[in-house]
């Protein structure tokens, strides 16, 4: 049989032990025999790990999914856009952190070596209102607000970038970059204004599709009569009264808002780098002016790989402060989990648009919750074993069936990951099928004869691994232990219900009471009631316990 009619005939099988069964059925229809075809087989199957170790990373400059090679083997430049410090950050900034700080972890996981760049715009329009206002330094102000900011990504386990610049720091670096842009002829001065010519930039639209004629202002601000082209923005504006300045060949001033990035990122990396990631809405004209800037400084610069987020959205509109719909991470980790906020924000693809809901980081909270019993559950039923696992020293092998759940918790997990990291429901699938083995594997290590209980004992072991390989790559393991972690969910879940732990000790006495009394009636209302509040009550053996649930009649309006 020919390779190219044998191809045709496999079917899209991701997972070894089903190409096995295949090739097996195959043989056993056809009457060849197992021998023959195995060159061929195990061509097949380099061909598919191959294909498999590919990341693929949807290029918004070329709008398709590309795969990912970069500029120096091994190595990868990163900058991604932060915020503009002037407030604490809504769920909004959390979706574009946690997008990225999944790429950052998941490009050191294939072992890439990452020089990730965030900045922090503490130089802006809004800042300087915002610090009028409050009577206070806008530096000042933007400052606070980027060390509450990096409180927030703390909290929500997000790895601290390779560098940090602030605009107020590269202040040189940004007045080069402009004077290498009038010299160019890209940029003109009005009266201690700076504008970058739009005309002068030939692929000018092509990141964000705006035709040139079809643009407004790149600008925060009305159209200036002073432009060349009403799509002109600016490099450097002019002193103003009461706002932060500095010296410049065009006079004191202050940077536009786009001329930041193009400097920093060509400082940290270079002119041309791998990957820019920010949020969708910066485009255009944010990243459609740095990229023109970009290139009218550098003749080699540019960007590789264009990444955008979606926006998170509420009641169908897209989460802003303009809009006064925003929740803000610290107000969102005062009732939830942090971990539940993160995993939340990764429950759809990064590209997608996600819509908040209390519903939804209420879901987010319990399939976390489940995840970390389910390990604690593992680590106590372990915990009589450790000895004796540790004199085994490797004699024991893992069972078929626990290599088979691991070999297709990794396949799927990376073939997801390898797929423009499509996180959403990465804990379904063959990670439950992983978390559904632990538990049904506890309960037997007490009944199994030695050498069968090591051998489960082995693969438990095992399977907790891979499964803590994944929840670290997607960032949803802490420094805690699995029980300190629920101590705080469960905390957490009081935090919304409005009930304290003597409350709930006090409902299960008053449960326990009516069942002895059989007033089976009442004992039912007192388990509705706390279920509705997100709170289940579970007999196990004579004690009742409380964990956290979903809960029942949550308002779906939240």
């Amino acid at each position: 049989m020919q390779t190219s009619n044998w191809q045709e005939m496999l079917p899209p099988l991701d997972i070894m032990a089903e190409w096995e069964a295949f090739v097996k059925m195959f043989v056993a229809n056809n009457k060849v025999t197992f021998s023959s075809l195995s060159p061929l087989f195990i061509s097949v199957v380099k061909d598919m790990e191959a294909e498999k170790m590919e990341l693929k990373l949807y290029n918004t400059m070329t709008q398709q999914k590309e795969v990912f090679t970069p500029i120096n083997p091994g190595k990868v430049g990163l900058y991604v856009c932060g915020i503009t410090a002037y407030d604490f950050s809504h769920i909004g900034h959390a979706r574009a952190a946690v997008s990225f700080d999944v790429l950052y972890r998941y490009l050191k996981h294939l072992g890439y070596e990452v020089n990730f760049v965030r900045n922090f715009t503490d130089v802006d329009d809004k800042i300087i209102i915002r610090a009028n206002e409050n009577g206070e330094e806008p530096l000042e102000l933007s400052n606070r607000f980027c060390e509450e900011y990096l409180v927030d990504m703390g909290a929500l386990q997000c790895l601290l970038p390779t560098h940090q610049p602030r605009v107020s720091d590269h202040m040189d670096h940004i007045i080069d970059m402009i004077q290498k842009i009038i010299e160019k002829d890209c940029g003109y001065d009005v009266d201690g204004d700076v504008f970058f010519s739009v005309d002068k930039s030939p692929n000018y639209g092509k990141l964000s599709g705006q035709l040139l004629e079809h643009t407004r202002a790149g600008e925060r601000v009305a159209v200036d009569s002073r432009k060349r082209n009403p799509a002109d923005f600016a490099l450097w504006k002019a002193v103003k009264p009461g706002e932060p300045s500095w010296e410049s060949p065009w006079g004191r001033g202050r940077p536009g808002w786009h001329i930041e990035c193009s400097a920093m990122s060509a400082h940290y990396l270079s002119p041309k780098f791998d990957i820019h990631g920010g949020g969708a809405d910066l485009k255009f004209p944010h990243h459609e002016n740095e990229l023109a800037q970009t290139c009218a400084a550098c003749e080699d610069g540019g960007v590789n790989y264009w990444l955008h987020n979606g926006h998170v959205t509420i009641n169908n509109e897209k989460m802003a402060k303009s809009k006064k719909n925003f929740k803000t991470i610290r107000e969102m980790t005062e009732s939830y989990h942090p971990l539940a906020l993160r995993h939340f924000l990764m429950s759809a693809h990064y590209r997608s648009p996600l819509s908040f809901s209390a519903s939804q980081l209420d879901s987010s909270s319990e399939a976390l919750y489940y995840v970390y019993q389910t390990l604690q559950d593992l680590n106590d039923a372990l915990l009589p074993y450790r000895e004796a696992m540790s004199e085994d020293t490797g004699k024991s092998e893992q069972t078929a069936e626990a290599k088979d759940i691991i070999n297709k918790l990794k396949s799927e997990f990376e073939g997801k990951m390898l797929d423009d990291l499509n996180t959403a429901h990465i804990l379904t699938g063959a990670y439950q099928d992983a978390l559904k083995f632990i538990n049904a594997s506890i309960g037997k290590l007490k009944k199994m004869q030695k050498k069968q209980r090591m051998s489960l004992l082995v693969s438990l072991v095992e399977i907790e691994k891979a499964a803590r390989e994944v929840l670290d790559v997607l960032g949803l393991l802490t420094t805690l232990s699995y029980a300190e972690i629920l101590k705080e969910m469960k905390q957490k879940t009081l935090t919304r219900a409005g009930l304290s732990e003597e409350v709930i000790q006090q409902k299960i006495e008053e449960r326990i009471m009516a069942r002895k009394n059989k007033e089976f009636e009442k004992s039912d209302e007192i388990r509705a009631e706390l279920t509705v509040k997100g709170i289940a009550l579970m007999d196990i053996g004579k004690e009742t316990v409380w964990r956290p649930c979903f809960p029942l009649q949550a308002n779906s309006s939240d």
